[in-house]
């Protein structure tokens, strides 16, 4: 046989092993999901110039002082030059954006992708068709207007809203890249109750969970696919549950949703004090079984209801403790790092609370995946606050629902939707669609809307306390079922002489002993009575006898567009600096609950002299002694009143005839056991600095951007805090790749000075030095 002959047979054989092959799928493309927030080039005016600036994301249009009564309002622009992986012809290109404010304009290589309008939530920009066909340089040209727009919720008026809109593409943004074939992002799909992955357990028990997993695909390609899903629940890497379904064509250029029921054998359920969570794994085959795209979050599994008794979780009935709170920081407004998000959700969480109201409109992704991560409930808000306009802000008050449902419906926290614009003169019509909007989108019995306005619409009536009239407030509020949970409580009514609406009117009505409003600097006497209003708002609220939980008004400090000092009726200051009503709150969860819970005492006095000779003992034990300079005061149990007479764990009050310089200390006991202790000391004169940062179950790292507060603490000689002292402190960085913001140097209020330290990736070590005339110098090690 010659050799040509041989050639030709060995062709042969390999034209018929190819043909008898299964063919390659040219669509398989792992999905890939990139930080799209380096290197970005930034400028603001109506018209863009080479006065371009780098900046990374997340980002604020204009830095703002402490106090921000003139908020920088305007157009601003963003530039980004990349280069897209373009080798195969078959990858589909998004950006997806977590939040620009509040209007945003996008074109890819001088084109025109998409128009977005609204702060607070998502969208995707489909680059696919607008990128270079090769591996060239892209240009992602974003304009961000940050002006008045009645049309966009909230609508108001920056200058008469009750908080801030702070400009810039102020949360995360992504390059996600995925073949022709791929699961769709909920919405952006803009599919009632579908698009992505959705995830829903209608009978949760300890022995099993039932549901529905449904998945929407999308094929962008020239041929018709057959596909099948698999579905995975893993926890602790291993599989708990593994479905699928059967497999199904889904023609060129259209789309196909999967519903696959599903029950998870002996479920690690979900709450509070045990947030359980699950990897979700969902992948598209072929007929090969290979992978087409796939998708992983976490999840949980949680069953809830509520009955004439109340509210329950997992069959249990509990009564729901929460706090509000606002996104905002100091300086930077909404451009939180992911980890300052955690932050937030940690301390509300240490605090004592189990839930949060995240006033009034959509929080980031990040502070939602913490609130699963730690166990807080979350009542999830559209933006909306004292503003109604029929038309188009309507039309995207109800878009705004559908988006809010799709980002958040898989999230195991969110157990109520507040489908209602806070606080605004809603129309019976923007009701009845609000709710039919969310219960198209989320047509399960265990789904809970949430409205100010007692409407047989909303499953829950949340108003504010002082939307009713002292002494009792809601107390006696009986519609039957129908439960209410009082939204905001605490400050309102200790604020103005009447419980109205109109809070602009009343900006300057303060009254020192009445107000909940008060500032870490105002002293021990007004941080005592901020303490014991939410106290006494407390106390009440838990005698309702259709009340099934409250949230204070609220968990941290924050600007307001119409008024020109800070908000301060926040348990923490606007550096999250606890003041005394911090730790009554924090007394009030049992010991041992969870892992954030353990027992607890805190002495609310400074014990200076002008300190009160009246002093009150924080502690969720059942005896407290307190000690003056080691001679023992007097041992007790805990006291009731009219302010604590139904409180789990009311304060103590110790009566000191008089001042006397020294050390106060509080020893706590359960069934005559030792279990916590505090000491305060009286401070000699200012000596030294003590540094620190805000850590919170998030320590800094060099590999990640972050945002955190540095806390310079002004102590004597021996440590103590001089909560008189005003010094000066000046921050220093050490390193690159970090920045202070905000003002430096900064005096301290009361004892404590603190700025806003900007990190950046780095492989470099970053330290930062506080110094003060007068005051002995200190440098920290962050890495």
């Amino acid at each position: 046989m010659n050799l040509i002959y041989r050639l030709y047979l060995l062709f042969s054989v390999f034209i018929f092993l190819s043909s008898c092959s299964p063919k390659a799928d040219n669509n398989l493309v792992e999905r890939a999901k990139v930080n799209f927030g380096s290197d970005w080039l930034f400028q603001k005016g109506d018209t863009v110039n080479s006065g371009w600036q780098a900046v990374t994301l997340p980002h604020t249009s204009n830095i703002e002082p402490l106090v921000v009564n003139n908020q920088w309002q305007g157009v601003s622009w963003y530039k980004k030059t990349f280069t897209a992986n373009n080798e195969k012809k078959n990858l589909k290109h998004f950006l997806y954006f977590e939040g620009i404010m509040q209007e945003a304009q996008v074109w890819c290589n001088g084109e025109k992708v998409t128009i977005h309008k609204g702060g607070y939530l998502p969208f995707t920009a489909d680059i696919t068709n607008f990128i270079s066909p090769d591996n060239h340089d892209n240009e992602i040209l974003i304009k961000v207007v940050n002006t008045d727009n009645s049309k966009i919720p909230p609508g108001k008026e920056l200058k008469v809203l009750d908080f801030n809109l702070y400009g810039g593409i102020y949360r995360n943004a992504y390059l996600i890249t995925t073949g022709q074939v791929y699961i769709t992002d909920a919405v952006h799909a803009n599919k009632k109750n579908g698009g992505g992955v959705l995830v829903h357990f209608n009978e949760v028990s300890d022995s099993s969970a039932t549901g529905i997993v449904k998945i929407h695909v999308q094929n962008d390609s020239e041929q018709k696919k057959n596909i099948k899903p698999l579905v995975e629940f893993v926890a602790d890497t291993i599989i708990k549950g593994e479905f699928s379904s059967k497999e199904i064509a889904v023609n060129a250029g259209s789309s196909i949703s999967f519903e696959i029921p599903v029950t998870i054998n002996s479920p690690d359920l979900w709450s509070p004090e045990t947030p359980n969570l699950y990897d979700l794994n969902v992948s598209i085959l072929n007929e090969e079984n290979e992978t087409l795209d796939n998708k992983s979050f976490k999840t949980g599994i949680r069953s809830m209801a509520i009955t004439e008794d109340g509210f329950y979780l997992n069959g249990k009935q509990r009564f729901i403790n929460g706090t509000n709170r606002h996104q905002e920081y100091p300086y930077v407004g909404y451009a939180l790092s992911d980890k300052a998000q955690y932050r937030d959700a940690y301390k509300i969480k240490q605090a004592g609370f189990d839930f949060v109201r995240l006033s009034h409109y959509p929080h980031a992704e990040a502070f939602m995946d913490a609130c699963d991560e730690l166990g807080l409930m979350v009542m999830n808000c559209i933006p909306g606050w004292q503003y109604y306009e029929e038309g188009e802000f309507v039309e995207n008050s109800l878009q705004n629902i559908k988006d809010m449902a799709r980002r958040d419906r898989n999230h195991p926290s969110v157990i109520f939707w507040e489908n209602s614009l806070n606080e605004s003169e809603m129309t019976e019509e923007y009701m009845v669609k609000a709710n039919k909007v969310l219960k198209e989108e989320l047509p399960y019995d265990n789904i809970y809307s949430a409205g100010w306005i007692d409407h047989p619409s909303y499953d829950i009536f949340i108003p504010a306390r002082q939307h009713n009239k002292a002494p009792d407030y809601w107390n006696d509020y009986d519609k039957g079922a129908r439960k209410i949970l009082i939204a905001e409580y605490g400050d309102w009514e200790y604020y103005a002489h009447n419980a109205g609406f109109n809070q602009k009117e009343f900006k300057d009505l303060k009254e020192d002993e009445r107000t909940s409003r008060q500032l870490r600097g105002f002293g021990e006497k007004r941080l005592l009575q901020q303490a014991l209003n939410f106290q006494e708002a407390f106390n009440s609220n838990i005698k309702g006898k259709n009340t099934i939980g409250h949230a204070n008004w609220l968990m941290f400090d924050y600007n307001r567009g119409y008024a020109n000092d800070i908000e301060s009726s926040g348990i923490s200051d606007i550096f999250r600096i606890p003041k005394f009503s911090y730790y009554f709150y924090k007394s009030q969860k049992p010991p041992y609950q969870d892992n954030f819970t353990g027992p607890m005492v805190y002495i609310a006095n400074y014990w200076q002299k002008d300190s009160s000779g009246k002093v009150v003992v924080y502690s969720n034990t059942d005896t407290v002694e307190l000690y003056l300079n080691d001679n023992i005061v007097e041992r007790k149990k805990a006291g009731r009143d009219r302010f604590s007479d139904s409180l789990k764990f009311p304060p103590f009050t110790f009566n000191l005839p008089e001042y006397k310089k020294g050390s106060l200390r509080a020893v706590a006991y359960i069934d005559n056991k030792k279990v916590a202790e505090h000491l305060v000391t009286t401070p000699g004169q200012s000596a030294r600095i003590a540094l620190s940062y805000d850590e919170s179950g998030k320590p800094l790292k060099k590999s990640e951007n972050d945002v955190v507060f540095l806390y310079a603490k002004v102590t004597d000689e021996y440590g103590n805090i001089v909560h008189s002292a005003d010094n000066e402190i000046k921050f220093e960085v050490i390193g690159e790749n970090a920045q202070i913001i905000g003002e430096n140097p900064v005096k301290a209020e009361a004892g404590i000075a603190t700025v806003l330290l900007k990190t950046n990736s780095t492989d470099k070590s970053l330290s930062v030095k506080a110094t003060s005339p007068d005051l002995e110098e200190i440098s920290l090690e962050l890495y």
